[in-house]
């Protein structure tokens, strides 16, 4: 399992996404076979709401990982990620969506815009990490790995 390698308060931004980083990257160990997460159904575990197999959500909390660890595409590199029409399906609803909470961000101050948005990211990055650690768990158990 990768270390923290700073000391951070327990519930600063930057401790979030290092532990999702470390259980993500420890997941990633443990799964030595991912295609045996392959149609192994979310239905037992119905408070992970990702899709419809196990597989799906562990190549997600891989990509998110990544972007994690490395930073975000600039939109261009995003837009030619998304296959074909999703992306300006994708740009079309975050336009859509901006312009529907754009008049009740404008009321907002921006301090209290990045306190919304820091805690959703919190909230966010701890759901997933509790997901990845989810998912190395069931990985254990399918192939007799459990602790």
């Amino acid at each position: 399992m990768q270390m923290l390698t700073k000391s951070y308060p327990q519930n600063c931004l930057l401790t979030i996404m290092d532990r999702y980083s470390a259980v993500v990257h420890k997941m990633e160990q443990v799964v030595m076979f991912p295609s045996l997460l392959q149609d192994v159904q979310l239905s037992a575990h119905e408070r992970w709401a990702v899709g419809p197999d196990l597989y799906k959500c562990f190549t997600m909390l891989k990509a998110i990982c990544v972007d994690v660890d490395h930073g975000l595409l600039p939109r261009e590199g995003w837009q030619v990620k998304m296959a074909g029409g999703k992306a300006k399906e994708a740009e079309n609803e975050a336009a859509e969506m901006e312009e529907a909470d754009g008049e009740a961000f404008r009321q907002l101050d921006l301090e209290t815009q990045f306190h919304l948005h820091l805690s959703s990211l919190h909230h966010i990055l701890t759901h997933l990490t509790l997901k990845a650690k989810e998912v190395t768990k069931i990985y254990q158990e399918i192939t007799g790995q459990a602790i």
